[in-house]
Parts: C-alpha cells; structure tokens; sequence
C-alpha cells in the first residue's frame, strides 16, 4: 500500500481519537472536571471557636479560655515575604532568623495563610494592627487558648489538652476529628470532649490559578463549645487538695444519698496550663517518677486493709455466723494451721463493736474462717468492690477481690485457710480503689444503698442529675446495717478507738480506720466515713500512698471536716 495512503489513515485516526477525548472530557466528563475547577479556585481560612467551659456545682468557672493572637502573612507575592516579616520582627522582637523558619515551616500554598508568630500578647497584636494598613498581607487571627483561673487544682478531674495523637485520629476521624485539633486528654477534657470541642468556622475566598487572592466569597461563624458543669464544689476541693498537699494519695467526698462528687483530690498533681504555653515542662511530667498525672482515686487500686472489715461485719452478720455476743479473746496472735497471724496489738475479750473500733484483727481472722472465703468474696461485690463502676471520668480500674476459684484456675494452687485470714483483713491479693472504696461505706450511711457516683451535672445547661442518681439496694437486714453503723461511730467515739483524734470536731463523724502493709517502703493509710452521723450528707475517704499508719489519714481528714465546718459547708 502507498506509504501516502497509510499516513492519511494515520492522521485521519488520530484526528478521530482527538475528538472521542474532547467528547469524553467536555460531554461525558464535563460536569465533573467543572467541580474540581471550582474547587481548585476556592479556599478555605479556618477561624476556631472557643472550647466550652468547665464550671463547678456553683456556676464558679474552673476552666475557661482567654484570647492569644497569632501572626499570620498571606504569600502573594514570595520576593516582598523577607521585608514583610522584617517590619514584622521589629515590632515583636523576634528575630527574622525565627520568623523566617516558621514560615518555611507552616507553608502550604500562596493562598493559605501562613502562621509566622503564635500566642503574642494583645499590646504587640495592637501595634501590629497599626501596620496592617499598610501591608494587607498581614493578618492577625485571634485563637481562643483553655485558661485555668485556679491553676493545679482538680487537674485530676479536668484533665488537659493537647494536639491529637494518631491513635485518637484513627479511633475519631470518622467523627470529624483531623491532623492537628485540639483534643482533651484525660478527665472531663477526654470523656467529654465531644460537647466541648468548638465547630470551626471561617471565610471561604476565591484564589486563581496562580494561587492568588481575588475576592472573598462568604464567611461562616465559628460555634464555642457546650459548657459542662461538675458537681463539685470548689470550697470543699480546695479544702481537700490543701488538706492533701505534700503527700502522694487521694481524698474523695461524695454525697451520701445522691452520689455526687463533690471533691476529688490527687496528690502530686500538675498545672494543665503546660500544656498550653509552657510544653518544654511536659516531658518532665511524664518522667516523673511520682506519676503526677495519674488518677489515684480510679486508676490506681491499692488493699484496703482494715477498711475491708466493713464487709466481714456486715458478711458474718447477714450468715448469722456472729451476733451482739460473739467474743474473741485477742491475746496478741492465734495460729491458723501451723502459722502464728498477729494482731497489731492485745485487745483482750473483743465483740463486734469493740473489734471495729480497736480494728482487731484477731476477731476478723475468727469470723472470716467461720464464713469461708466464697462468702467474703461475695459480699465484698456485693458492695461494690471487684468491679468497675462505670464512673464518668477515663482510665476507671476494676480493683480486685481473690476467691479460691480464681487461684485454682489461675495460679494452679489450693486456698488455704491462711488465704482466708488475710482477705479477711483486706490482704493478701485484694486491692481496692479510693472510690470503691468510697461507696462501700454508702450503705451504711444512706440505710442500704450503693451509689452510682457521678461528677458531670449538666451539659450545656442541661441538668442530667435525675438520670444519673441511681441506688442499688444491698439487701441487708436493718439490724445488720445498725450493728454496723454503730461500730463505725465506736471507731470514734471510743477513747481507744482507731479514729478518736475525730471526736474532737463539732460534727459527729463514724468512719473505719486503714494500715495496709506492703511489700515495699511504708504501709499504706486508710480512712472511710460519714457524717454528720445523726444524719449522713457526706462520706469522707482519704487514702495516703506509703503514708504509714491509719492515724495518717485521720488526721487529713480532720483538716478537711475542719475546713468545711470552718466555711459553713456542713
């Protein structure tokens, strides 16, 4: 065939295939190509709303915001960007070395804004603003930062903020969440971020294929954030925190019939302002040894020691296995099997009364061999212990309750009758968190009734106190909550008792006093009650880290009632 004829048929073919794609992208494709157009000439300068408030029971604000600026430059025009931020470092005083770094940092297009400067104080934003008229490529965006009125105090409850973390954007993308929010960590900031975090809003401008400004095309408020009110009360928190300071443990108090925190304390704590404007200090937090960011009141779980006899009362009481006449004779020790177990010292004749004010152990190795490990087991859940709470704020630990089923299947071993007489006095494997431990004592200061305890009261005005109140009846005889109740008031009340140093306080108060021993440092010190005892409003439980005798936690707890009848709170 003529090489003509074939090179027609070329031309010809492509010249077809040429029109099939101009078809295809104009006909076929148009209306598709046209949305990415439009949306190529359009972006999108974010303004931030403000994260809700935290308030106390009150209305007083814990946690609010406070303006911070930032200096932003809109690259137009990249060869007049070095005199810019010159006359930018005079009147801030940084140097241009900083700014320029910044901006080679933060660039992304010539048509977003690129933060240059953050956080600068309102006097240089005013300034700044003078030149403004004279270079518009500078722009001042006012960015809401969390403040805390009252620094440190209830961190614990609060929690922090900071940017997301690749594992929250994986988990929260799909809810909207992206590269670079800010995102609570911890306390209410975490649980309850969804309701605090701000919608962003912002203005939507036209950029042309260059990337440069043309016109603005519409703007879109930003929405704050929902408040949340706690239900606590910042006289009591302070007064805990204060009565806390300078010891490592917790010190909760609830409402007796309600279950409301009004006070949960953490000592060592920290200021979450670090995380707003001092981030060279967070690696020292999270270095700490003495793990100031952890919740001791829930996430750390501890045994409970003495406080655990609450439960052996109440236990052999219901079995019928003790009664008003059940004496033991403590003489120091008693052997069970083949091992002497001591008492922490020598009592004489003890009945139930007596036994919990002197917190002799020789009366609870008695009554918890009688009963059998199972059933202290089961009243111990029974009142709540062994098990998560479902409280509002993260990182709730279940605790720990042994039974001889969980030893065979766990640990391959027999439960041996020594097993028994240390859960008997809250040793051995059981631990318990300060908030368990908390509502334990409920029934026996509301009439029978576990608590749901809560410390979110409303949200965004909303008043979520009815459906949060729950009670959980315990079931026990009214003679068994009374026999019970009335040991507790021996605790203080009797001159020998463990918590005597109380009687001394203008409101009656019944409590069990702690000494747990452990396997390393000093024991740890334990104190669970209610007053007023006539009338319960509040349970009191302060636990001290490696504080060394129950006496300790008394007298912390002395100094919060004090405070709170010194301040009409009781």
């Amino acid at each position: 065939m003529d090489r003509k004829i074939i090179l027609n048929f070329f031309v010809i073919f492509m010249f077809i295939a040429l029109l099939a794609g101009l078809f295809n992208l104009d006909l076929l494709q148009g209306s598709k190509f046209r949305k990415l157009s439009d949306s190529n000439c359009i972006r999108l300068i974010s303004q931030l709303g403000a994260r809700g408030n935290i308030l106390d029971r009150n209305g007083e604000v814990i946690v609010n915001n406070k303006i911070s600026y930032d200096v932003m430059v809109l690259p137009q025009d990249l060869s007049q960007i070095g005199p810019v931020l010159t006359k930018i470092s005079r009147i801030l005083g940084i140097s241009t070395n900083e700014l320029n770094a910044a901006f080679k940092k933060n660039f992304i297009s010539a048509s977003v804004p690129v933060t240059v400067a953050s956080n600068i104080e309102l006097k240089k934003a005013v300034a700044l603003g003078e030149y403004k008229a004279e270079e518009p490529s500078i722009i001042i965006a006012p960015k809401p930062l969390r403040n805390y009125p009252y620094g440190a105090l209830a961190c614990h409850i609060i929690g922090y903020v900071n940017e997301i973390d690749r594992w929250r954007l994986t988990k929260l993308e799909d809810y909207g969440y992206k590269t670079k929010d800010i995102v609570g960590f911890g306390g209410v900031e975490e649980k309850y971020d969804y309701y605090l975090r701000q919608e962003e809003g912002g203005l939507s401008v036209e950029v042309n294929h260059r990337g440069k400004f043309m016109r603005v095309l519409g703007f879109q408020a930003p929405r704050n954030g929902k408040d949340v009110q706690l239900t606590i009360d910042l006289n009591i928190q302070k007064a805990a925190e204060e009565a806390l300071s300078g010891k490592k443990g917790s010190a909760i108090l609830m409402d007796a019939q309600s279950g409301e925190i009004l006070a949960l304390a953490n000592y060592p704590n920290f200021n979450p302002a670090v995380f707003v404007n001092q981030r060279s200090k967070i690696s020292r937090l999270f270095n700490n040894p003495d793990s100031p960011l952890v919740n001791r009141a829930i996430g750390s779980s501890y045994p409970p020691a003495s406080i655990f006899k609450i439960v052996g009362s109440a236990a052999g009481l219901e079995l019928k296995k003790i009664n008003l006449s059940t004496t033991y004779v403590c003489s120091g020790s008693t052997m069970v099997g083949r091992r002497k177990f001591a008492c922490w010292d020598t009592h004489g004749p003890q009945d139930i009364y007596q036994a919990l004010a002197h917190s002799c152990d020789i009366f609870f190795y008695k009554t918890g061999l009688l009963m059998g490990a199972q059933s202290i087991h089961d009243y111990a859940l029974k009142l709540g212990l062994g098990r998560t709470m479902g409280f509002e704020l993260p990182y709730e630990v279940s605790g720990f309750i042994p039974s001889p089923l969980w030893r065979k299947i766990n640990r391959f071993q027999n439960w041996f009758d020594g097993d028994t007489a240390n859960l008997s006095i809250g040793q051995g494997d059981c631990l318990v968190t300060p908030l368990q431990a908390t509502n334990m004592i409920a029934p026996f200061a509301n009439g029978g009734y576990l608590l749901n305890p809560y410390i979110v009261k409303a949200i965004g005005g909303l008043d979520l106190s009815a459906k949060k109140k729950k009670l959980t009846a315990v079931n026990f005889r009214k003679s068994t909550l009374d026999v019970v109740t009335k040991g507790l008031r021996r605790v203080v009340s009797d001159k020998e008792g463990t918590g005597n140093v109380l009687s001394s306080l203008p409101v009656a108060v019944a409590g069990k006093t702690g000494t747990a021993q452990v396997t390393r440092g000093a024991t740890h010190a334990w104190f669970v009650g209610f007053f007023p005892y006539e009338n319960p409003k509040f349970i009191i439980c302060v636990f001290l880290e490696h504080g060394g005798p129950g006496h300790a936690a008394v007298v912390c707890a002395k100094k919060i009632i004090e405070e709170m009848s010194l301040k009409g709170l009781i």
